[in-house]
């Protein structure tokens, strides 16, 4: 079945074309052009992706997002026309997937669908476990041998795969690892991916799995596997 993407743009022309060369990939697409018709259509008929406008008639581009975030999983990505709102978007860390920028190519845009999609496309049953959570134990490993967490890093380890590619202000993964309201810098956090960081390295030395953002937060992903014949291999 064809990924279905559902396009919230208010410029008809612009969405058409979008809507042309996602068609041409063999995706399911449509369209709308006002906010407040989002909600109710994805709970309707769902999404696989959202490309969603920020400005748009009837209810904004943030208010929208947020909505989705709170009964969908499917990906979002933002696009804005204004350049100043990039690192407001970020730091809200609304839960959209990835943003881009007006003007821009729809080449470009079918690109970052294909990316954000791969990334966030369910594991298929059967496939090799990369990284397994126990919360009941609080521990967890990767490629089979266990990180020797703490409960703190355990929970950070946990939000952050939670969305791969998503990114969390270091507010948010406050709120995660300390439930109990307890007053904690930014260098705490800091402080527990630092560790957390070391602790995977000892199990995959040549691999990154919990990404810094500069100025926003971190993010995990799970790297590709390197081709053989990759120059930046050792």
């Amino acid at each position: 079945m064809a990924e279905r993407i559902l396009i919230v743009e208010d410029e008809p022309k612009l969405a058409e074309l979008l809507r042309d060369y996602l068609l041409r990939e063999g995706y399911d697409v449509f369209l709308l052009e006002r906010g407040d018709a989002v909600e109710d259509w994805v709970r309707a008929h769902g999404a696989d992706l959202v490309l969603l406008d920020l400005m748009l008639p009837g209810r904004g581009g943030i208010e929208v997002c947020k909505a989705l975030r709170g009964f969908s999983d499917a990906a979002i990505i933002m696009v804005t026309a204004r350049v100043e709102e990039v690192d407001r978007l970020l730091g809200l860390a609304l839960g959209a997937d990835d943003y881009i920028c007006k003007p821009y190519s729809p080449r470009e845009v079918v690109a970052r669908v294909k990316a954000v999609l791969r990334r966030t496309r369910p594991v298929e049953t059967g496939a090799p476990a990369q990284l397994l959570l126990d919360e009941p134990a609080l521990k967890a490993s990767v490629a089979g041998r266990e990180l020797g967490l703490t409960a703190v890093e355990f929970q950070l380890l946990k939000i952050l795969a939670s969305s791969p590619g998503r990114i969390y202000s270091r507010d948010q993964l406050m709120d995660a690892m300390y439930r109990d309201e307890r007053v904690v810098s930014d260098r705490t956090v800091d402080s527990h991916v630092k560790k957390l960081r070391r602790k995977i390295a000892e199990v995959l030395p040549e691999r990154e799995l919990i990404h810094s953002v500069y100025g926003v937060g971190y993010k995990y992903e799970w790297p590709a596997d390197p081709m053989p014949d990759d120059p930046g291999v050792r």
